[in-house]
């Protein structure tokens, strides 16, 4: 499976990176997974504060800070980025506000990377599925030997991870964790409601990695997604318009014709329109977000994350690093609705001034602000943004 017996090392050179675009003079890098440099989402669930904090940077096993846990830049990520339970409370309010009449259960989370959001969303309810995408398959399979792999057979079986371009989501392949995998079992309503996905067999052979499975997301059958989300600004991965709309557009078709949503989320204000450097302190790492010069015309920046070990006293530089274009909140509305969706909603926060966080200890910060849906907002120096696209 994966990398099995392979020991994860710590460099300085840059992770892997890996291209969404289909324009090839423009030869984008992208990397699998996007990073929140200010949200704390995860506060906001229901039941959070202090041990919720805590309950973050454990592992499935429950330890924290163990030798395991900081063993990769994929797991200093989860910990120090990711927020899947306040997304996952936000995914689950949207979709009864706007579409409604039913639970939420098929999710599908594009530029999953390490797929922690997927994971998390199959514990809340035994009859939830979940079907991730990305482009690196290093993410993949560390999340098959670091996340799957803990959560047990009867929740692991109802999650699919593909290996593909979120711009051509039916040829992107499956990826497996065992020799054999067992998707679950459709409904006859789920049939009736019908995708653009592919209908074969349930069962699926196929080897451990993404590298050597033919099964590809068009020949396989799966529920309608309730809900569709690319978090973590990665739709900044995606540099045009035309690529926007056409992500977009794959998203909608993956959703429910009885209803669904798509979500997204973007970052803005004054402060991200320049150099900008930020450090979060945990216990075992320091957490540290570089933002490059901002260019106004074509409204890119690139984006670099390090970590710094206490311990072993050991520096991460770019363990990740993203070409980025900042989309405007209105750009983004146009392209939503020219690819086919009804209504398109913002769900906004005001954040702290980033003069006042460069240097912060864990998620200490702005924990109690609350997203609330605006169709107006001046602008502040940080703010972080939800939009939600209704089909």
């Amino acid at each position: 499976m994966g990398k099995h017996g392979k020991k994860q090392s710590l460099n300085h050179r840059r992770g892997k990176r890996t291209s969404y675009t289909n324009e090839e003079e423009e030869n984008h890098d992208y990397p699998s997974k996007p990073s929140s440099a200010l949200s704390d989402s995860d506060q906001e669930s229901q039941g959070g504060g202090e041990e919720e904090n805590q309950e973050k940077n454990k592992g499935f096993d429950g330890s924290v800070g163990t030798d395991i846990g900081l063993s990769s830049k994929f797991s200093l990520y989860q910990q120090s980025v990711q927020s899947p339970k306040g997304d996952i409370s936000y995914l689950q309010k949207f979709f009864l506000m706007y579409v409604g009449g039913r639970a939420p259960l098929h999710l599908q989370e594009d530029f999953c990377g390490t797929a922690l959001l997927s994971v998390e969303w199959l514990h809340g309810d035994a009859r939830r599925t979940a079907v991730g995408l990305d482009l690196d398959v290093e993410a993949l399979n560390w999340c098959l030997e670091n996340n799957i792999n803990r959560i047990g057979l009867d929740v692991s079986s109802r999650i699919s991870l593909f290996h593909g371009n979120v711009l051509q989501p039916l040829e992107s392949k499956l990826v497996n964790f065992s020799p054999e995998v067992i998707l679950p079992k459709m409904t006859l309503e789920d049939v009736e409601a019908d995708s653009t996905d592919g209908t074969t067999s349930s069962k699926v052979q196929g080897s451990a990695t993404a590298e050597h499975n033919a099964n590809s997301l068009k020949d396989i059958q799966l529920p309608p997604r309730d809900i569709v989300c690319a978090f973590n600004y990665s739709c900044c991965c995606l540099h045009s318009r035309k690529e926007l709309i056409l992500y977009f557009k794959h998203a909608l078709n993956a959703l429910s014709r009885k209803g669904g949503i798509f979500v997204m989320d973007v970052y803005g204000g004054t402060s991200s329109e320049g150099v900008l450097r930020l450090q979060r302190r945990f216990p075992n790492f320091t957490y540290v977000w570089e933002q490059d010069e901002f260019d106004i015309i074509q409204r890119k920046t690139r984006i670099s994350l390090h970590f710094n070990l206490h311990k072993q006293q050991r520096k991460i530089r770019h363990a990740f690093s993203y070409s980025w274009r900042l989309w405007s909140l209105p750009e983004v509305k146009d392209c939503l609705e020219e690819a086919g969706f009804r209504s398109v909603h913002f769900w906004i926060r005001n954040m702290p001034d980033s003069e006042q966080i460069k240097c912060m200890d864990g998620f200490s910060v702005g924990r109690d602000v609350k997203y609330e849906e605006a169709t107006s907002f001046q602008q502040q120096d940080s703010w972080n943004a939800y939009i939600v696209g209704v089909a």
